[in-house]
């Protein structure tokens, strides 16, 4: 038998329905998005995302946490990525170490960049080779490639993890300047950087904005940065190319990804609030006084980015012969 409600049935069967939906969306507004970081805290990409943080939050319409879960040079991290859902909602700013990993790591736990989806490359940030001034004299480069020259591998550098931008980035250096030293790999920048402060490592390549705090306070010495030409952030450090290394040139990119399988309207509505938030004008100050250079490219730019480097890298890993570990 067929069962009609009356209208006072009807407006409390509607009402409830309401109500109910009215829950869900909250709870939907309600939920976190939460960028877990492959990085240490103290490393440029942290400082980025981070400095970011609340105006992604504005832009996506969700509060945002952030997220370090470093280790084996950011594998860990890439893993619990992978593992989430591809809802939008668990997503992360990377560094070109992601690309340099298949060539260097052995047994790599995922696909790159299969596993994941490539949403945007943001912009490059400035490296710089900084020494410990207790630890090396020298202020230039042809100071310090005189140095190196004088004690072949009585100097060691540190990463922040075998085979990320940054132990390559000191390894092309060596390479260009025909010299050696010591690797000492961290499970991160920020140890990096303290074993620097403390002169347990003489030398290392870092991103700017990891380091420019202790490099105006005179606690360590740029000796050049390693782009093609000075950045405003730190314009009294010269190139490398400037001082006679034509061939070493160097950058560091950093992108927001997020897990496989993301759908085009999720990952549009995260584009969207990328431009957004680092179109906001604190935003960009800040990146200016990091020296980070913002460049968002669409979607099919950085999945063509993220293949291409793929190869670039591979080629670079193997002229400085870095072996897979």
């Amino acid at each position: 038998m067929i069962r009609y409600l009356n209208r006072r049935q009807t407006l409390a069967w509607v009402a409830a329905a309401s109500a109910a939906l009215a829950t869900r969306a909250h709870a939907q507004s309600e939920r976190t998005i939460k960028f877990i970081l492959p990085n240490a805290t103290g490393s440029g990409v942290d400082a980025i995302t981070r400095a970011a943080a609340p105006a992604l939050s504005k832009s996506l319409g969700h509060s945002v946490v952030v997220e370090n879960q470093a280790g084996a040079s950011g594998v860990i991290g890439l893993q619990a990525l992978a593992k989430n859902p591809p809802d939008g909602f668990t997503l992360s700013v990377v560094s070109n170490n992601v690309v340099i990993f298949p060539s260097v790591i052995k047994g790599l736990p995922f696909n790159m960049p299969g596993d994941f989806t490539p949403i945007a490359v943001i912009g490059s940030t400035p490296m710089v080779l900084v020494v410990n001034p207790q630890k090396v004299s020298a202020t230039n480069s042809r100071d310090f490639i005189a140095a190196l020259k004088a004690r072949p591998d009585g100097f060691n550098f540190g990463s922040g993890g075998t085979g990320t931008i940054l132990h390559l980035a000191a390894e092309m250096f060596l390479d260009v300047a025909k010299v050696s030293a010591k690797h000492i790999p961290y499970k991160g920048v920020g140890p990096m950087v303290t074993d620097l402060l403390g002169g347990q490592i003489d030398f290392g390549v870092v991103a700017l904005p990891s380091v420019q705090q202790h490099i105006k306070s005179g606690a360590l010495r740029a000796i050049g940065m390693c782009g093609d030409k000075r950045t405003p952030a730190a314009p009294e450090v010269p190139t490398f190319v400037e001082q006679g290394l034509t061939d070493y040139v160097m950058e560091a990119w950093f992108a927001v990804i997020g897990p496989k399988g993301m759908g085009g309207a999720d990952v549009k509505r995260i584009h969207d609030g990328v431009v957004a938030a680092f179109n906001d004008a604190g935003v960009k100050d800040t990146m200016a006084k990091q020296g980070n250079t913002i460049a968002i490219s669409s979607t099919e730019q950085a999945q063509r980015m993220f293949q291409s480097e793929l190869t670039r890298y591979a080629a670079l890993v193997k002229k400085v012969g870095i072996e897979p570990q």
